[in-house]
């Protein structure tokens, strides 16, 4: 399997030769690089203490915006207990929460000082964005990713209390389709987001539909004023 190396230079590999995945290590955290990594269908993950390691699994998770599934019970509480949702307007502590948040069978965390950072930057250049779920005026839950085109890339996301990041997500599934947006990229398919409705689609097939959506022009924030 081969894995390449990157060097100063803001190029990447064709993503369909990452046979499981794992494409290339090294590079930057440069918002250029990580557009860049976005838009070819890549994304950055490794651990603290490991090189930078660029990915594109053969298998992604994707939604269409306005197709999210959402139990009945989940609804149920949602429609009883609201939570006020903002969006834009407490990224950094949405992305410490997330780095922070005890996950079952992970020890430690990807969102390392380095690439809380960088995101932060993307924010600021209004590439990336958080959604929200507040309650009495404390942020309860949320979720950041990064959007360009017609394309949201979700990369993580916490609850403090039940259904807080559920919330989230319902907001931000109802506003990517009410802008048009075309795909929702859970990256990795797994159980939990299978449940909300996520399809595991080949390489091939997601970047085709990347490309495509990248063809929208960019909604760039703050979203808390649109």
């Amino acid at each position: 399997m081969p894995v390449f190396r990157l060097t100063t230079k803001l190029i990447f590999p064709d993503p369909e030769l990452a046979e499981d995945g794992l494409l290339a290590i090294g590079g930057d955290l440069s918002q250029e690089r990580l557009l860049l990594a976005y838009r070819s269908g890549i994304f950055p993950w490794y651990g603290e203490g490991d090189p930078l390691l660029w990915w594109s699994p053969p298998e992604r998770a994707l939604l269409r915006p306005g197709h999210l599934h959402l139990s009945a019970r989940t609804r149920r509480c949602l429609r009883l207990r609201p939570f006020e949702v903002r969006f834009d307007t407490a990224f950094e502590a949405v992305i410490g929460h997330c780095s922070r948040v005890p996950r079952p069978g992970q020890d430690g965390t990807w969102i390392t000082p380095e690439m809380r950072s960088a995101y932060l930057d993307l924010h600021h250049a209004g590439y990336a964005h958080s959604v929200e779920a507040w309650r009495d005026g404390e942020l309860r839950g949320g979720l950041y990713g990064v959007s360009l085109g017609g394309a949201f890339f979700g990369e993580s996301m916490f609850s403090l209390e039940p259904e807080a990041s559920r919330a989230a997500l319902a907001a931000l599934d109802a506003r990517l389709a009410a802008w048009g947006f075309s795909l929702l990229d859970g990256q990795l398919p797994h159980e939990g987001l299978a449940g909300y409705g996520f399809q595991s689609v080949p390489r091939p097939l997601f970047l085709m539909e990347l490309a495509l959506a990248l063809n929208a022009g960019d909604r760039m924030g703050p979203w808390s004023v649109q």
